[in-house]
């Protein structure tokens, strides 16, 4: 009998896992694997494929239930097993039924949902670093299915040509009796007449010819806030794929995609700037111009900075409502490459007027070199 998958490992939580912790643990894998972010990647398409199956077990208590009793009985599913809950709970003798029967008769719901919700649509935008950092407002246009404004999703002309199902009642489910080894057990399963919807079309909606929906191309318009970073999104109730079944629609979720910026670098809030500044400036101090993501400030270089270092500049970082990030200075000293005679001259006559053993971490070295190698490193 091939092994049974495990379910907890794909998803990535304990056995002992709460409804909530399943359903972040799948939100959170969806968003990693979703074939929209991995165009043609079959790997990516089949882990997308075995989370969602694992997600449908877990997060449903009857079959979870019935899935860690398999697990901790091996071998008691008869020869088709649970099936991989791809199809429903097949072998022995319908043990999903079973439990459909015990958990309805303590209360629980084996009832059809009648009015599923649509899919959700997932899709990128691209954003430009500063709209990602300011915030925007963009347009994004793209195709789904809209829920039918002329039968308002029922598929029926004019939204009422359609009848009860005489065989559910309107209920969209029916019991059926089925012999177990444990004896006579019911189960309660989606009508096949109304195909759960409880309802029967007997005239079906010119517009949309009894789908429900009309394939469109869809417009919206999302106010972006400031702060958006990579991989975060925005969610747009109603705006994806419309219910086959009358229910709401799902919902469009946009995933941002941020373009790099010639001169920040970002790390959530805050904003990373390298600066190049003069030697001179880093030896006597002076003004420098700083970039922010709205102009551009003076701050004053203290005499004496070495290059690399760094300087903390709070609230210049990225602002949101939440507050705002910080700045972070790092300064190069530029020498100059290219020196005229007379520039020379005056940095020959500057450099004997210093004696570099002043310094403690220039003598320390000197020191080092001198008990190591015999020399003297700063001999002319």
């Amino acid at each position: 009998m091939a092994e049974k998958k495990d379910y907890y490992a794909i998803l990535g939580v304990s056995k002992t896992a709460t409804e909530e912790e399943i359903k972040a643990a799948y939100k959170r894998l969806v968003k990693q694997y979703h074939p929209d972010l991995h165009p043609g990647d079959k790997l990516a398409a089949e882990k997308f494929k075995e989370i969602n199956e694992a997600n449908e077990v877990l997060s449903d208590k009857q079959k979870r239930a019935a899935y860690d009793y398999e697990r901790e009985h091996p071998g008691m599913g008869g020869a088709g097993g649970f099936g991989g809950f791809g199809g429903g709970f097949s072998g022995f003798g319908g043990f999903g039924d079973i439990f459909d029967s015990i958990f309805q008769g303590f209360g629980g719901s084996a009832s059809v949902q009648r009015d599923t919700t649509g899919e959700d649509i997932q899709r990128e935008m691209t954003l430009s670093f500063m709209d990602a950092a300011k915030g925007c407002t963009k347009e994004f246009t793209y195709m789904r299915n809209e829920p039918c404004p002329t039968c308002r999703g029922t598929g029926a002309k004019n939204g009422t040509a359609y009848k009860t199902c005489s065989k559910c009642g309107g209920k969209g489910q029916v019991r059926f009796t089925q012999e177990t080894m444990f004896g006579r057990t019911v189960r309660v399963g989606v009508c096949p007449d109304c195909g759960g919807s409880g309802k029967i079309i007997t005239d079906k909606c010119p517009d949309c010819k009894g789908r429900g929906y009309q394939r469109k191309e869809t417009r919206v318009t999302l106010n972006i806030p400031a702060g958006v970073d990579n991989n975060s999104y925005m969610k747009k109730r109603g705006y994806g794929q419309a219910s086959t079944t009358g229910g709401p629609a799902g919902d469009l979720i946009v995933v941002f995609r941020i373009e790099p910026h010639r001169i920040f670098q970002r790390k959530n809030m805050d904003l990373y700037v390298d600066l190049p500044i003069p030697f001179a400036t880093a030896a006597l101090g002076g003004t420098v111009k700083v970039p922010d993501i709205d102009d551009a400030f003076d701050y004053q270089i203290p005499e004496g900075t070495q290059s690399g270092t760094t300087f903390l500049i709070r609230g210049k970082g990225i602002r949101t409502h939440g507050g705002a990030g910080n700045l972070y200075l790092r300064v190069f000293v530029e020498v100059p490459t290219k020196l005229t005679r007379e520039q020379k001259k005056q940095i020959e006559d500057a450099r004997s007027a210093f004696d570099v053993r002043q310094y403690d971490k220039a003598k320390k070295y000197a020191d080092n070199m001198s008990a190591l190698y015999g020399v003297d490193p700063y001999k002319k």
